[in-house]
């Protein structure tokens, strides 16, 4: 619905399969990409509850849908908004659709950034833009990076740097961190940038990534408790669905991944769910050409069992 790309489209309708009046949950669904191919498939009084953290994320999807309202448009009966975190799902089913309560048939979730959020938040997500330090997806929220930054101790910055970012520097950049800081706030992203470059070998990742990428990482997993909130909402993902209901889930990076791994094993081994995707998703080459934010992305789904 906007102009970001969503990843793995194909991939993402063959396992989810939307049918005709089936409801889903697209429980990231930042610029509407993924719910806009569910809700073609699922005319025509299948509904799409779609969640999204970032209030500027979901104030422009809320406008965009409403121009596109005409007499032959029926997306906004169908089309669910809410403006909240998932790890809150039961609570946001209860209160803005409870007719979906039990009558799932797949989740979604993509847990990667989106690039408006990248390219024109001003929130510091990235690097290549001189912006403050932020990284909130949700502006009611009180720690930011720059709190994170300029107020936590050195062997506090250089875990979350470690654990979040897996970070083979953690230590080196806290260090410089904390020296830098005394002469001078570090409020700016290419500040933080430069600093982290420094303390890096000049062949860090053989070039593969800038050698900011995994600090800044971790920096907005923390602000946005992006960890916690994946493992409170995956059971809850699991006992809304209705028996052969499917969730999806989209990692960017093995941390995430890994919980989703292992969610997966532990309810399959208690007989809840049935794991589809024996091996990780990845994209194609062809993907990944037209789209290089799609090299990281890594798909897993499964399938929950009729009790």
């Amino acid at each position: 619905m906007n102009d970001h790309i969503p990843v793995l489209t194909k991939e993402i309708l063959d396992y989810l399969n939307p049918k005709s009046n089936e409801n889903f949950i697209d429980a990231t669904i930042n610029g509407g990409g993924h719910t806009a191919l569910i809700l073609k498939r699922n005319k025509p009084k299948g509904k799409v509850l779609g969640v999204e953290a970032d209030f500027e994320l979901y104030q422009k999807l809320k406008l965009e849908i409403m121009e596109i309202r005409n007499p032959k448009s029926e997306i906004q009966n169908r089309l669910i908004l809410a403006n909240d975190s998932f790890k809150n799902l039961k609570k946001i089913i209860k209160e803005k659709c409870p007719g979906l309560e039990g009558n799932i048939s797949g989740i979604l979730f993509d847990l990667g950034m989106s690039s408006w959020q990248l390219e024109k938040s001003k929130r510091g997500f990235s690097f290549k833009k001189n912006e403050i330090l932020d990284m909130r997806f949700d502006a009611s929220q009180g720690l930011r990076a720059v709190d994170i930054i300029n107020q936590w101790q050195e062997k506090e910055i250089q875990e979350v740097i470690l654990e979040y970012g897996e970070e083979r520097w953690a230590r080196k950049i806290a260090k410089e961190i904390i020296r830098e800081r005394k002469i001078k706030p570090i409020i700016e992203t290419v500040r933080l940038a430069n600093i982290i470059k420094r303390c890096v070998p000049a062949n860090y990742e053989r070039g593969r990534i800038h050698p900011a990428t995994r600090t800044f990482q971790a920096l907005r997993i923390t602000v946005n408790q992006e960890i916690e909130s994946l493992k409170e909402v995956l059971p809850q993902a699991i006992e809304v669905l209705k028996p052969k209901g499917r969730i999806a889930v989209i990692s960017f990076h093995s941390l995430e991944d890994r919980i989703v791994k292992n969610f997966f094993r532990e309810r399959s081994k208690e007989n809840q769910i049935k794991i589809i995707t024996k091996k990780l998703i990845s994209p194609s080459f062809e993907e990944i050409r037209n789209n290089p934010r799609a090299r990281s992305a890594k798909l897993r789904v499964a399938e929950k069992l009729a009790y």
